[in-house]
């Protein structure tokens, strides 16, 4: 899978964008770590299991979106702001008009 299919397959899903929003703005009250978020907090959030938040957070770490390190029995996340920089960087190219040019199609493939 290349890099911007795990970016995006990982932006896919609503809790996963709920879980980017509350790692870029944690709440007031959080577990943190040397600036790191607890998973027990995103567990909070979503109102999910362990299991489920794993899931969710395997994917952002394979996606280069999150970075994890384990403290104690718990695993802590931030955000990899870079990762949002490239995928930025892909689509921006997107945001512009094309040139207008001449068709590029045959003849025969232009309707009359």
């Amino acid at each position: 899978m290349l890099e911007t299919d795990r970016i995006f397959k990982a932006l896919s899903d609503p809790a996963r964008i709920k879980i980017l929003e509350f790692l870029h703005s944690p709440q007031a009250g959080c577990c943190t770590f040397q600036g790191l978020i607890c998973a027990c907090d995103v567990e909070r959030i979503l109102d999910v299991s362990q299991a489920t938040v794993s899931h969710h957070m395997k994917l952002l770490v394979e996606a280069g979106l999150v970075r994890a390190e384990k403290h104690g029995r718990w695993m802590h996340y931030t955000l990899k702001h870079d990762k949002f920089a490239q995928a930025m960087d892909w689509l921006s190219p997107f945001s512009n008009q094309p040139a207008k040019t001449e068709p590029a199609c045959l003849p025969d493939c232009v309707s009359a």
